[in-house]
């Protein structure tokens, strides 16, 4: 396919050395059982290392300009001309858990993260390129300053793992920033006690004051309706502080706090 002028407006940087694609797939290690879906694959640099790899490749592009190249030049591929954050994966729900890859646009990557979230229970593993700032930040332990809502959230739900960094150099057009390959694993087993959704809640609330503390932080968002009398929980900590399991824990007291005040 011949180089296109990537666009600004879809955080377009094609992937153009051959080595760390092909060190992108091996890490990823599709098997001929696999159905895969790829965010974003542009001129079709991981689509060439993909598509006779799989049993079926989805491959998801919002920019119109090579949706039909691609269909020309992947036709064991289906090529789909839509925005990923509008899909809805369960029409791609077989029996076969979902596999997900992608050189994804930057700007959008927490929202790529989260909907990889609320639909885990569809994909199995997710492999993406994303700014190594925030590759760092998924990967934080508590008591760090890259430690945050978004890291919280992914190593409660999935199992996370900086694969390696990737230069500059190897996109069109060059990035100002470095990148990285995380690779998360969607298979983690959960407890059934705790509540997902209020999970999230909690540890946004929490980090939605960063450097107060928790019961500062709790007390001016949405549950600021609680008082927590009487509470073991150690409310003069920080959220950053906290281990996932301690969020885990808070989301249990917040839960039954709020059954006493229906």
């Amino acid at each position: 396919m011949s180089r296109l002028q990537p666009l600004k407006r879809f955080g377009q940087n094609y992937l153009v050395d051959k080595n760390i694609i092909q060190k992108i797939v091996r890490e990823f290690n599709p098997q001929k059982t696999d159905i895969v879906i790829e965010i974003g694959p542009g001129t079709g640099a991981l689509t060439t290392e993909l598509m006779n790899s799989v049993k079926k490749l989805y491959a998801i592009e919002i920019d119109k300009r090579v949706v039909e190249s691609l269909a020309l030049g992947f036709p064991a591929a289906t090529v789909i001309n839509q925005d990923f954050l509008k899909l809805d994966l369960n029409s791609f729900a077989t029996d076969i858990p979902l596999r997900v890859i992608g050189n994804i646009p930057y700007n959008i990557t927490s929202p790529i993260l989260f909907k990889l979230i609320e639909n885990r229970s569809l994909v199995s593993d997710a492999m993406l390129m994303v700014q190594l700032e925030v590759a760092k930040r998924i990967t934080a332990k508590e008591n760090s300053d890259d430690y945050g809502i978004l890291g919280v959230l992914l190593n409660y739900f999935a199992e996370t793992k900086l694969c390696f960094k990737i230069s500059p150099n190897v996109f069109y057009p060059r990035p100002k920033v470095e990148s990285a390959i995380i690779h998360l694993n969607f298979t983690k087993e959960l407890s059934s006690d705790v509540d997902d959704r209020l999970f999230i809640q909690v540890v946004k609330a929490a980090f939605g004051n960063r450097r107060k503390k928790l019961k500062n932080s709790l007390g001016n968002s949405i549950f600021s309706d609680i008082v927590f009398e009487g509470c073991d929980f150690d409310l003069s900590r920080r959220a950053e502080e906290l281990t996932i399991m301690e969020f885990a824990e808070l989301t249990q007291i917040i839960k039954n706090y709020q059954y006493k005040l229906r």
